[in-house]
């Protein structure tokens, strides 16, 4: 977006950090990022991990997990690296042990195990956890290089904007609230030879 667009990396003024959420530039043409916005789970020296959050599969939880009989909790991509493996984000500090703070409220990891039977017993519902496959990673240095050529615009969020399962617009959305260039960001086409 440098030669001639809008240069993000000039108006984006938040940094990355856990808690945060990444917003693909307008034209990213990457089949995994397109119009994708990506919670960060950790962002530092080793590098950064999320997962995206208006990606939805069409496939339950139940239909993943032979041990679980709960038809209501849905699955979404998280991310390209290791897709076939099930991660979570929750609101669950006191139920699940192994569990870490990603922001005030929000917390990822914790024993799959101890999910099973809350699950099943309906004692934790939908809109206290999420379920994604694969996760988005960047190794040390990568994020911050992709950030200096503008692939992505650093935004905040919410806990239950994170656990919303179906929110198809949430790329437009972030970037209607930012206002500003964002706003105008947000309306340009998905494919700028159409205008």
């Amino acid at each position: 977006m440098k030669d001639g667009f809008l240069d993000i990396s000039k108006i984006n003024k938040l940094s990355p950090e856990k808690g945060s959420v990444l917003i693909s530039e307008p034209f990213m043409s990457d089949e995994h990022f397109k119009r994708s916005v990506v919670y960060l789970c950790e962002h530092n020296e080793d590098g950064s991990f999320g997962f995206v959050l208006n990606n939805f599969l069409d496939i339950s939880l139940f239909e993943l997990v032979e041990d679980i009989v709960n038809e209501e909790f849905k699955v979404s991509f998280g991310g390209p690296v290791s897709p076939d493996n099930l991660f979570y984000v929750h609101t669950l500090k006191d139920e699940l042990n192994g569990s870490y703070e990603v922001m005030p409220g929000l917390y990822t990891g914790g024993k799959f195990e101890d999910l099973i039977p809350l699950i099943n017993t309906g004692v934790i519902t939908p809109n206290e956890i999420r379920f994604f496959l694969g996760y988005s990673g960047w190794e040390a240095g990568q994020l911050d290089t992709e950030l200096s050529v503008s692939s992505w615009i650093v935004g905040k969020t919410t806990v239950r904007r994170v656990l919303n399962t179906n929110d198809k617009h949430l790329w437009k959305k972030i970037l209607d609230e930012m206002g500003g260039k964002f706003k105008m960001i947000s309306n340009f086409p998905e494919d700028p030879s159409l205008n």
